[in-house]
């Protein structure tokens, strides 16, 4: 079942977050969520936005956030571009503890129940995260650019599906 994420998941989420980061410097992606990201803040004003998601089976498993409207880091795609302009929603902070299998599949069909235009980024490194969004059905589009201190940490694979 996925759900809206409450401020009694707060500290559920946070460990589910370390897990995450922990993963990825052992799968080779060291720099994509250092060992801070998503700060506490983010995570308390995206529960408060009404725009993180938790995968709960029993406990809650995954944390993931998600909004319908247009995302400032995707309005410059560099080396591609756009399947479409219309409305879509985004998905960022794929996290889950690994105890549950399938975790993004299920999180891209609840989002495909809101609406069928989406779009994801994962950095280069993440090679995980990279195979399961393909898996997914979504296509590769360019390379775009969040906030970072350095614009190689910043670069991002951007994907769509619609």
């Amino acid at each position: 079942m996925i759900r809206s994420a409450k401020r009694e998941d707060f500290e559920t989420i946070r460990e589910i977050y370390a897990i995450a980061r922990k993963r990825m410097r052992e799968g080779g992606n060291p720099t994509q969520w250092g060992v801070s990201y998503p700060p506490d803040e983010l995570i308390l004003e995206d529960i408060e936005g009404k725009n993180l998601y938790v995968l709960e089976e029993n406990d809650v498993h995954a944390a993931f956030f998600f909004r319908i409207g247009e995302d400032a880091t995707y309005r410059v795609i560099e080396g591609g571009e756009w399947l479409s302009s219309s409305p879509y929603g985004v998905i960022h902070r794929v996290a889950s503890d690994g105890r549950v299998k399938g975790v993004l599949p299920k999180i891209v069909r609840f989002c495909e129940e809101k609406i069928r235009h989406l779009r994801i980024d994962t950095h280069e490194n993440n090679l995980v995260m990279r195979h399961q969004i393909e898996k997914c059905g979504f296509s590769r589009r360019g390379v775009i650019y969040t906030h970072g201190d350095s614009v190689d940490d910043r670069a991002r694979i951007a994907y769509e599906k619609c």
